[in-house]
């Protein structure tokens, strides 16, 4: 690409890192409009769960992808990437700077490379491929999708239902077997290919983010998660399993349910948010560009000249 290329700035970094306040402060001093990359904030009412940046913050700069769905209503990473692409469009055509910040991986990845396939899924096929899943389970599942593979099902994950379903729904539809549909997938053209792309990730010590963690936590407790928590299943939540699936929620369900207790939440919600940074590193260094890790030090506050972007190739 050459310099007069328009430009998409990324943001992104582990749970508790500090994305909101840096972000913050570079879309003001760079004309800049912030898209949100969380899986989680996109829904309305899941608020002290996601930390979700505040009235205020979003106040000071325009933020997108905040609040699009109710909760009883589950997004893919299909609906986000067709979202973002109109809102970039339109953060352009004002003449301001799109920045993008998350830390979720998927999410993340539809805009450095396609993340779903072409295949439309009937309403019918959907519903027939859950009723079989319901009736006969996982493992029937797995021996149904495999009849129609012979060569066998590649490296998915046979223990994730989510994941079967979705492959096994793709099959009957298509009229394909998975290589098929994977062949044509690699040959997809990537998105935003107008764009540089200029990304950072950041990281802290391992001692500093779980102290970070931990005031996350005990943050989100004092401001009501098991309040907000009761109120958003009032309105749906178990109806989208990828929402009341996530950290800090779903303990917050199994202690409305009686399944840990009150003393046991933020120890709970602690180590599954260990867990996802972990996965979380991974996916960074997997899929992002080698050179954009930025180490914040304990105590040290991050300089915005100090954010060395890196150009994804």
């Amino acid at each position: 690409m050459n310099g007069s290329s328009p430009t998409l700035y990324f943001i992104a970094g582990v749970t508790a890192v500090g994305k909101t306040k840096i972000a913050l402060e570079w879309a003001e001093a760079n004309h800049a409009e912030i898209l949100s990359c969380d899986s989680i904030s996109i829904y309305r009412g899941m608020d002290i769960g996601s930390a979700k940046p505040s009235l205020k913050e979003q106040k000071r700069v325009s933020h997108h992808g905040i609040n699009l769905y109710p909760v009883d209503k589950p997004c893919d990473v299909g609906q986000y990437a067709s979202y973002a692409q109109e809102k970039v469009r339109e953060i352009q055509q004002r003449g301001n700077a799109v920045l993008v910040v998350g830390g979720s991986g998927f999410y993340l990845q539809s805009f450095f490379s396609p993340v779903v396939d072409q295949v439309e899924v009937p309403p019918q096929v959907r519903e027939e491929v859950e009723f079989f899943y319901q009736e006969n389970g996982l493992h029937a599942l797995c021996d149904r999708l495999l009849a129609l593979n012979p060569i066998g099902l590649g490296d998915l994950d046979r223990l994730n239902p989510r994941r079967v379903i979705r492959a096994l729904e793709r099959c009957i539809a298509s009229g394909k077997s998975l290589k098929e549909l994977k062949d044509a997938f690699q040959k997809l053209p990537k998105p935003y290919p107008q764009f540089d792309k200029k990304v950072v990730w950041l990281d802290r010590e391992n001692s500093d983010l779980e102290e970070r963690i931990s005031r996350r936590t005990q943050k989100m407790l004092d401001s009501g998660l098991l309040e907000e928590t009761r109120e958003i299943l009032k309105y749906g939540l178990s109806k989208n399993s990828p929402a009341s699936a996530s950290i800090g929620y779903r303990e917050a369900i199994a202690c409305l349910g009686g399944e840990i207790s009150e003393a046991e939440l933020g120890s709970r919600i602690n180590l599954s948010t260990r867990k996802l940074v972990s996965k979380q590193r991974k996916w960074f260094r997997k899929h992002l560009p080698a050179g954009s890790f930025i180490t914040i030090s304990q105590g040290k506050t991050l300089q915005l000249h100090n954010l060395l972007w890196i150009t994804d190739t």
